[in-house]
């Protein structure tokens, strides 16, 4: 199991995460404290993969407020915590929580992309702390393997380049976050 540790370059958050890869896929835990267009929350989730890296599970609870369950069979079919079918994110695989850095790491490590590779993929966005969920088109380009990747929001029109570790989590997303030093 591994601990990680965001601060955010925009306000005073800060996220704590683990990670936890196992033979049945990833298991991840997580805290995020901060401010988003004015408003304080605390958002707790969870995410779990296949070991091909395809969500099959995420929930999300902010204090005080709201949850969103959501299951997927990791062909891009989506239910919510009722069972009912979210027709909308059809042939999503991955999900975007807007307040973290660390979804970013589920495209990256699912497609493996080579050096100057780049792919067109559909998410299932969450805008937290509201926790609505939408389908988003996003683009990611490989500019070192295991290193280095171009983000691209394709209806926003943002552009970064995401620097990543060994296990793909962010290390540094320019003017949104920086990942700090580990706790000794």
């Amino acid at each position: 199991m591994r601990t990680v540790r965001w601060a955010s370059e925009e306000d005073d958050g800060i996220e704590h995460l683990t990670f936890d890869a196992r033979p049945e896929g990833f298991f991840i835990e997580s805290t995020v404290i901060g401010q988003r267009d004015g408003q304080t929350y605390g958002l707790y989730y969870t995410v779990r993969c296949d070991p091909l890296w395809r969500v099959t599970y995420a929930f999300l609870k902010v204090a005080g407020g709201g949850e969103l369950e959501l299951h997927a069979d990791g062909a891009g079919h989506w239910r919510d915590g009722h069972g009912l079918t979210l027709n909308a994110l059809d042939g999503c695989i991955d999900i975007d929580i807007t307040v973290t850095p660390f979804t970013n790491t589920l495209p990256i490590r699912r497609l493996q992309l080579a050096e100057g590779e780049r792919q067109t993929i559909a998410v299932a966005y969450i805008a937290a702390p509201e926790l609505q969920v939408t389908r988003v088109d996003q683009a990611y380009t490989c500019i070192e393997r295991d290193r280095e990747y171009r983000y691209e929001g394709l209806l926003s029109g943002f552009t970064t380049h995401l620097k990543v570790d060994d296990d793909g989590l962010v290390v540094d997303y320019p003017t949104m976050v920086r990942r700090l030093p580990p706790v000794r």
